[in-house]
């Protein structure tokens, strides 16, 4: 931080001594007469562009130097990695415009600054050049929509058959994550039977929820897909992972799917990074109220050892919240019954 002002400081210094020098030629060059002095400021202006065009790309080129391993964070996703391309690409063909154009800019302020005599050239038109800067920036624009729309579909195409689920949803102000059991089926929800114990709404006479378990931190096993079924119980959220180049809308009454296959494990980015306590997040990236900045979970992403380790440490929701409670009776669980549909679980209201 102190080096940041320091250097605002110099370049606010050295902008007053370019500004105070300027008005003190202008005044000299004044008393010599009016075309000496618009030529001698056409000369000083001209210059000082061209040393702005040093300055200028000499404080990018720090800036990035600086700041590039703070910039972006390390993609650890399969389809991140297919983003940060796209992005690369992108940057790529726009950088070189972005340099020849501010070249060209500050270079011909100082070429052509006026000179005593000298005319400007008119030059109304050129169609064969026209043609060319019409052409060549449609090509590459092409280019960067085919091969974006490629990385689309790729990232919002079907998910594999065998990949696990994981249900998200959000509440002011928390999450709440839910797994399906060794079945790998998630129990059926429905907003009508949420309550203080039942956060959920989930409909226990659905056999399949009965071995669902819910916890307060996310695991993803690394090199295996996953689909992310995300929700919210009140206002729209948003599920934010950054270094898996997630961030999809958690809108309620409208479920959104998102699947990705993680790429690095904690371990390997803790070794990476260098920070024994670094951890993947989720962050709600919507300003969703007062509270908004407690959204946040941590997530583990484990080897195939750690992830089995753990999902056998987990009990059901049922088994630990719901059997024995006046909630069983309600529910009339029955391990044979048949999954009830939505238009009859209002009567399971508690």
């Amino acid at each position: 931080m102190s080096t940041t002002l320091l250097v605002l400081s110099v370049l606010i210094l050295l902008g007053i001594v370019i500004f105070q020098i300027s008005k003190a030629n202008e005044y000299i060059a004044s008393l010599k007469g009016a075309d000496q002095a618009n030529d001698e400021s056409d000369s000083i202006n001209g210059k000082l562009y061209l040393v702005f065009l040093f300055l200028f790309f000499g404080g990018i080129i720090w800036s990035l130097y600086d700041s590039w391993d703070k910039m972006i964070l390390t993609a650890s996703s399969m389809h991140g990695k297919w983003i940060d391309s796209s992005f690369n690409i992108t940057t790529l063909f726009t950088a070189i415009i972005f340099v020849a154009c501010h070249v060209m800019l500050f270079y011909f302020a100082y070429k052509y600054r006026g000179k005593k005599g000298k005319v400007a050239y008119y030059y109304p038109e050129n169609n064969k050049l026209e043609m060319w800067w019409t052409i060549i920036p449609a090509i590459v624009l092409t280019v960067l929509i085919v091969f974006g729309l490629y990385n689309w579909f790729r990232i919002t195409g079907p998910a594999p058959a065998d990949a696990k689920i994981v249900d998200i949803t959000g509440k002011q102000f928390n999450w709440m994550v839910r797994y399906p059991g060794t079945d790998g089926l998630l129990g059926k929800k429905e907003f009508k039977l949420i309550d203080e114990t039942n956060v959920l709404g989930v409909n226990f006479s659905d056999p399949n929820s009965r071995d669902d378990f819910m916890t307060n931190e996310i695991h993803f096993e690394v090199g295996k897909p996953v689909v992310l079924k995300i929700g919210s119980r009140d206002v729209i959220h948003n599920v934010g992972m950054p270094h898996f180049r997630v961030k999809m809308d958690a809108v309620p009454g409208i479920p959104t799917t998102f699947w990705l296959v993680p790429t690095e494990t904690t371990d390997e980015m803790r070794a990476k990074t260098g920070n024994p306590d670094f951890v993947y997040e989720l962050a709600c990236d919507y300003l969703c109220g007062k509270g908004h900045s407690a959204m946040r979970l941590v997530i583990f992403v484990d080897t195939p050892e750690q992830y089995q380790a753990w999902v056998k440490k987990q009990q059901s929701f049922y088994d630990t919240q719901i059997k024995g409670s006046d909630l069983e009776k309600k529910f009339a669980l029955n391990l044979n019954a048949t999954p009830v549909s939505n238009t009859n679980l209002s009567s399971l209201n508690p």
